[in-house]
């Protein structure tokens, strides 16, 4: 809610609005007050009466917000008929509302509306009129309530009073259950996560020292084949025969050389076996292994240059690591290089897809965590691990019933994403789905949106940061920049910036509302704007920049009024 749509209803008969925040907060560019309505500065003398209404605001920063006891010194000069409106800078949570309401009360003041507001610095607002004799309540509409007399508003009240305390009862002893629910689900994953840590450590010792014993036989036994190969290049039979099958093959010139290479063989009887050329076998055989390491990574999508998007490594299947791919490096890992994958890649987050891992999807992880391919399960710690000793983020997508595969519960995962994995709108059927639909899947189930909620457990670069728009403008007057103020806070998709030729104070309530206001001479700084300048009085409605990102989401085309921030260079 904006503060005008709160403050506007209560306007009738209010010809004057009496500032009396003491200037901690500028409130003047929010009001955009009717004609008839003036705005002035309060002094420690003024009294607020019929025709008036005082400004006043409350919250936990005194030197910004203002403290109880200014409020007090205020409330003290209110005269009957007169009328107040208190910005709150705490959230309806951490509101102290007793002492308000006491205040109030004492001062003979009755709270007729209270509301939230979509402010960066302001949370809340209640509207006050100090008063003789109760007054009918107003409703969310700001209209007052029916009654013909006191008597019904004070049931009213009472009512309200009985019923709130009734449904606020159950929803506190409800939170209550889920925080002790919550705390038990803690400790119980904390003692199986300590009980799988040991167990695993273990098998990773145990694992450790077998591979261990069978590299040291293997370099055992290398070395005994690099002798008698080195012994068997040396002898002086095998470089005989080689020249005589050289003498062989080429005889008119091989057999002139023959004498002179026998003769040299018989020379160099006493060197003892000839030592094979250097580098002849030991490189070769490194770049043969590495050769073959780099045939199982062929096939991997890698990243050069600054990390702009999320990478992932994942027990993936196909159409989850397609639709991720849109938005993110993906590296599908398969049980045979998933290890070295891992390494290479340096992922930002290795993913487990729990329907990958079931018997029930075919694939190479197919039976992990069921209890029937240790093998693989095996070989899935071991990426964990490699992922941990990297610092990297291990993540569960648990999309399939946790009982399909029980054994990865057991895993020591840092987060567990449950829910689906999204879905890509490029890929979906748009006739089948009406505008509302698709607005809802592009906003909460789209495969962009899961992917936000992973990179911030990997603290990787936001997918949605796509999806950030600017709207460049040129309002005409102080009409002007009211309308765009209205259109551009009412967007159901709202800008991250509006570009406009010349910022000031008029813009600050879109500042407090977390949109940046720039000047279009610096260019945007989202991927997308739309431009209203060919039009500055158009009627945009609430889903206007909504629909047209999720057009081209869904399309991957350019659409009519969106361009990509490279065009306004």
């Amino acid at each position: 809610m904006r503060l005008l749509d709160l403050l506007h209803p209560h306007l009738d008969g209010v010809t004057e609005v009496v500032d009396t925040t003491g200037g901690g907060i500028a409130l003047e560019p929010y009001l955009q007050l009717p004609e008839g309505t003036a705005l002035r500065r309060a002094d420690d003398t003024t009294v607020i009466g019929e025709g008036a209404l005082a400004l006043l605001s409350y919250g936990p920063d005194p030197q910004r917000h203002g403290g109880l006891d200014t409020c007090l010194a205020v409330l003290d000069r209110l005269r009957p008929g007169g009328r107040g409106l208190i910005v709150l800078g705490y959230r309806a949570t951490e509101l102290p509302w007793h002492r308000l309401l006491d205040a109030l009360v004492a001062h003979r003041c009755q709270p007729l509306r209270a509301g939230g507001l979509d402010y960066v610095h302001l949370h809340g607002g209640v509207v006050f009129t100090c008063t003789e004799q109760l007054l009918p309540l107003h409703g969310s509409d700001g209209r007052p309530a029916p009654s013909t007399d006191g008597t019904a508003t004070a049931l009213r009240i009472a009512g309200e009073y009985v019923l709130a305390d009734f449904v606020s009862r159950s929803q506190r002893a409800r939170l209550l259950d889920l925080e002790r629910e919550r705390e038990a689900d803690a400790r119980e994953l904390e003692t199986l996560r300590q009980d799988s840590g040991a167990r695993q450590a273990a098998e990773v010792l145990r694992e450790r020292d077998r591979l261990a014993a069978d590299l040291r036989a293997a370099r055992e036994r290398i070395g005994v084949l690099e002798t008698r190969v080195t012994m068997l290049q040396g002898s002086t039979s095998l470089r005989v025969g080689q020249a005589l099958i050289g003498a062989a093959r080429s005889p008119m010139r091989g057999s002139a050389r023959l004498p002179r290479e026998l003769y040299g063989m018989w020379r160099g009887r006493s060197r003892g076996p000839a030592a094979a050329p250097p580098g002849a076998a030991g490189p070769g055989r490194e770049e043969a292994a590495e050769g073959d390491a780099r045939l199982h990574l062929a096939h991997r999508a890698f990243t050069a240059g600054p990390r702009d998007r999320l990478v992932i490594a994942g027990v993936l299947d196909a159409r989850t690591a397609r639709d991720f791919a849109v938005d993110a490096a993906v590296s599908r890992l398969l049980p045979h290089d998933a290890r070295i994958v891992t390494e290479r890649t340096d992922p930002d987050a290795v993913v487990v897809q729990l329907s990958a891992c079931t018997a029930a999807t075919p694939g190479p992880w197919a039976h992990t965590g069921t209890g029937t391919a240790p093998d693989l399960d095996r070989r899935l710690a071991e990426v964990l691990a490699t992922a941990r000793a990297l610092g990297r983020k291990t993540v569960l997508w648990r999309d399939a019933p946790a009982s399909a595969a029980p054994g990865l519960a057991r895993l020591p995962w840092d987060a567990v994403l449950d829910g689906d994995t999204g879905v890509q709108p490029a890929h979906c059927d748009h006739r089948a789905l009406d505008p509302d639909a698709l607005r809802e899947l592009f906003a909460t189930r789209a495969t962009r949106v899961r992917l936000s909620e992973l990179a911030r457990i990997a603290g990787a670069p936001d997918p949605l940061d796509a999806r950030r728009v600017a709207v460049l403008a040129d309002p005409r007057g102080p009409d002007g920049t009211a309308l765009l103020i209205k259109q551009v806070l009412a967007q159901l998709h709202p800008p991250v910036e509006v570009l406009v030729p010349r910022p000031g104070p008029a813009f600050e309530e879109l500042t407090a509302s977390g949109i940046a206001v720039r000047a279009s001479a610096d260019g945007p700084t989202a991927p997308w704007v739309s431009d209203w300048t060919a039009d500055p009085d158009q009627d945009r409605p609430a889903a206007h920049l909504l629909d047209l990102m999720c057009a081209l989401e869904c399309s991957g085309a350019a659409q009519p009024g969106l361009v990509p921030k490279e065009a306004l260079r």
